[in-house]
């Protein structure tokens, strides 16, 4: 395989790997892993066909150059359309599977198609850097694919409450399946996005407003796989 295509998807296997691993009671088929992560390389497509009618309509700029540019192009050129782009494709994965049947299921599948998405993305920026392409593959690695892990975890974590909780919670949590992740990702791509518009002392700022977010969704994101797991293993229990 070419080093520079493996720069590129090997951060995104390597989170898929450990989210299968985490799946202990029940593990999910490969067959329906690489078929999530095939969806959510679908899902980089599908996205264009949101954000591409944003922009036409002036919801974000074509080139951002002041903060508030920077805020919409977030939004609505990035975190909406991704990741509603996610939502339907991981929907259209595994809404009659019968291999999900567990509340972390929600978690491995919305992992696969977010990693699938990061993957195919990845691509184009380690490729589109050229002589840069390991400084991209390693930064990318660092803080773009974990994100989008972070954002899946959310929308997975919420996709199983919506499925297996009580039917009169299943708008709340289907609804915050989509909004967690989009607020989430919308303040990642926000914070980074503004630093190229602002003094160097807010620049400053925001980097430890960055830090402070990518640590509050590494955290957030182990609650919320722990506690699926534990809710399995509760329900394992009974039926046993």
């Amino acid at each position: 395989m070419n080093i520079v295509l493996l720069v590129a998807i090997l951060p995104a296997l390597v989170l898929v790997y450990f989210i299968y691993r985490k799946d202990k009671y029940e593990r999910e088929p490969t067959k329906m892993l690489v078929k999530a992560f095939a969806f959510g390389a679908l899902s980089a497509l599908a996205s264009f066909l949101i954000s591409g009618p944003f922009g036409a309509i002036g919801l974000y700029p074509a080139e951002a150059t002041t903060v508030g540019g920077h805020i919409r192009t977030a939004l609505f050129g990035a975190a909406i359309p991704e990741e509603v782009a996610k939502f339907v494709l991981l929907w259209l994965c595994i809404r009659k599977s019968p291999y999900f049947d567990e509340y972390v299921d929600g978690i491995v599948y919305a992992v696969c198609v977010g990693m699938g998405f990061a993957a195919f993305e990845n691509v184009g920026y380690v490729f589109g850097s050229q002589e840069a392409w390991l400084a991209t593959g390693i930064m990318r690695a660092i803080v773009s694919i974990p994100a989008h892990f972070f954002f899946a975890v959310s929308m997975g974590y919420y996709y199983s409450k919506a499925t297996f909780d009580r039917e009169d919670q299943r708008k709340l949590n289907i609804a915050l399946a989509l909004i967690v992740p989009i607020a989430l990702h919308a303040a990642f791509d926000a914070i980074l996005m503004v630093t190229s518009s602002v003094s160097a002392t807010v620049a400053s700022g925001l980097v430890v407003l960055f830090l402070g977010l990518y640590l509050y969704m590494l955290a957030i994101s182990k609650k919320r796989i722990k506690e699926h797991l534990a809710t399995d293993a509760e329900m394992s229990n009974r039926n046993f």
